[in-house]
């Protein structure tokens, strides 16, 4: 019985661990976007990034106001232009959407971390905002994913 579960925890971990990928974006893109420019005033900039060392192997879409830009993969962003006013972020998991909804304002850029956890079944995710600092390190790390 112990054998069997340690198998089973081994099979979880290993499958885990690989990693998924994405189609990318143009190097000219990804550089373009970690200039982090600030958006006109009549536009604000959301960067949705994935830096979870948990579920490398795993792919989840994320979408933006209900538009689905693409799946992610570790160390990959996105970044979409949008006008002023509430936004929503969600991401698939385990059961079902995760989001996170903010106010924009224009000229600002918003960052937002979609999080890959340990699920009953698969790997679970979760979407949260981060600050300016964070967001910007974070995505300096990631490449750029292209957008569906």
């Amino acid at each position: 019985m112990n054998t069997l579960i340690l198998a089973t925890l081994m099979i979880a971990t290993l499958s885990m661990a690989g990693c998924a990928s994405v189609p990318m974006a143009s190097e000219a893109d990804d550089a373009a976007g970690k200039t982090f420019a600030a958006p006109a005033a009549d536009t604000a900039g959301v960067y949705i990034f994935r830096d979870s060392f948990m579920g490398k192997a795993v792919k989840r879409s994320v979408s933006l106001d209900g538009v689905v830009l693409g799946n992610t993969a570790n160390k990959v962003y996105f970044y979409k232009s949008v006008s002023p006013g509430s936004h929503t972020v969600s991401t698939e998991s385990e059961f079902g959407n995760k989001s996170v909804s903010f106010q924009a304002a224009g000229g600002h850029n918003y960052f937002v971390r979609q999080v890959i956890e340990m699920g009953v079944i698969s790997a679970a995710a979760n979407v949260e905002m981060v600050d300016d600092a964070e967001g910007e390190k974070e995505v300096l790390q990631c490449d750029r994913a292209q957008q569906q």
